[in-house]
């Protein structure tokens, strides 16, 4: 199951948002409506269908406990994550712990990366897009080597 695009979204006050049409189809026969929403470092929300979290959770449960970098993205990715399930209109309940920390408001962006979603407050995501079009323009020069050989 691979996610692509941009959707704009609503988010009401009880916290729901409607998964987009093109996903729910999927997603109830790839984990039967089953998904963890969980908080990222760039303040959003990272959406997994569950088959695909259990194997997310299982790499950073590998992580060495004792170094401090891996324990801080455990406790942070882990220690958000919640079990969700979409209901019979497709949507799903953000509870307001992970709307407070992606800071969403009624409008935002679902955009889709592969195996996962994230949920972007809309003026954050506008804010952070033109940050990171200035960044790319400056470190362009500096690719990651895995990043060297790609061609779109």
């Amino acid at each position: 199951m691979l996610f692509r695009g941009i959707n704009n979204i609503t988010v009401d006050v009880k916290g729901r948002m409607a998964m987009p049409a093109r996903y729910r189809e999927h997603l109830l026969q790839g984990c039967g409506g089953r998904l963890v929403v969980t908080v990222d470092r760039d303040h959003c929300l990272l959406v997994y269908p569950l088959p695909e979290w259990e194997i997310v959770e299982a790499k950073l449960n590998e992580l060495p406990t004792f170094n401090r970098q891996a324990r801080l993205l455990q406790r942070l990715v882990i220690g958000y994550a919640t079990e969700l399930e979409m209901d019979a209109q497709g949507r799903i309940l953000l509870p307001a712990m992970l709307r407070d920390f992606a800071s969403l408001a009624k409008k935002a962006v679902l955009i889709g990366q592969g195996n996962k979603l994230e949920i972007w407050d809309e003026t954050t995501w506008a804010e952070n897009q033109e940050t990171w079009l200035a960044e790319d323009q400056s470190n362009s020069a500096e690719l990651h080597d895995a990043l060297k050989d790609l061609s779109f």
